[in-house]
């Protein structure tokens, strides 16, 4: 006998949506606080915080540009940019046909280098960074662009993603293809890539964000200013290295913050669907 799903009663409903947006206030609550006090003078951020002194009396918005003039954040925003296009772009295209060799091609130890694949994921990320730090010192990948990228261009994390969003392709999508004499690699570009379109998007986003607050790589592997990404800049920017100003320090870190959040916000639809991807059923 079929169970039929009852709507929850109003009072039900409003008492969820109502906890709902209290969880979402108390986590907006740090970030409002640090826009609110980067637009305050330095003596307006020293006051102690009240509904009275939330707001600032007037918007210093010159805040902004002191943070990046002064701490030269233009310069460490290309790093963070460049670095982070590129590792997303030469990520999720290793890890996306890692994981469609793992999910629809049969070769001998495939049982085996998966379960490698995932041992790589109970390994604390620490332990995995001295081995890293070893094997670029070994290539001469140090205090350099190829420091910061070549050591995420895969991960036992997006291997196992992608192997479970390909997993989802029919296989007789495949099959068909190569009866028509396709290869594998096009069988990829032509067929599973465009299904599994959301499955790469969620993973990009998540590329894109991990490479962009990427903070303890890149101060072990950089030490010229020359390479420094914006989290090291605002580390340094914290500690008083540029200016000793508590709403330029707020400013820089709203200028850290701010790419993400829009990047989800574009593509929150695509996200959401990327994540919800993996558990549909393989025809």
């Amino acid at each position: 006998m079929i169970s039929t799903l009852r709507t929850p009663p109003l009072a039900m409903r409003l008492i969820i949506y109502a906890i709902v947006w209290l969880v979402a206030l108390s986590m907006l609550a740090p970030f409002a606080w640090t826009v609110l006090t980067s637009l305050k003078t330095d003596a307006e951020a020293t006051r102690a915080p009240t509904l009275a002194t939330l707001l600032p009396d007037v918007p210093q918005w010159g805040n902004y540009v002191r943070a990046m003039r002064e701490a030269e954040l233009d310069r460490f925003y290309f790093n963070s940019v460049l670095v982070a296009l590129i590792t997303t772009l030469l990520a999720v295209t290793h890890n996306a046909l890692a994981g469609y060799a793992f999910a629809k091609l049969r070769f001998a130890g495939r049982r085996l280098l998966f379960g490698l694949v995932l041992c790589t994921m109970m390994l604390p990320v620490t332990v995995s960074f001295v081995f890293a730090y070893l094997i670029c010192q070994w290539f001469g990948y140090v205090n350099n662009y190829q420091a910061l990228i070549v050591p995420f261009l895969a991960s036992g994390f997006g291997i196992f993603y992608m192997r479970q969003v390909v997993a989802t392709v029919p296989d007789s999508l495949l099959e068909a293809a190569r009866i028509d004499g396709m290869g594998s690699f096009e069988i990829f570009w032509s067929i599973v890539r465009p299904a599994a379109w959301p499955g790469i998007t969620a993973l990009a986003i998540f590329s894109f964000i991990n490479s962009w607050n990427s903070f303890f790589w890149p101060l072990i592997v950089v030490d010229s200013p020359r390479y420094k990404t914006l989290p090291m800049a605002i580390a340094d920017l914290s500690a008083g290295l540029y200016v000793q100003s508590w709403p330029v320090q707020t400013a820089a870190a709203t200028i850290l913050v701010l790419p993400p959040i829009l990047l989800f916000f574009f593509t929150q639809r695509a996200f959401v669907r990327g994540i919800t991807f993996t558990g549909l059923k393989e025809g």
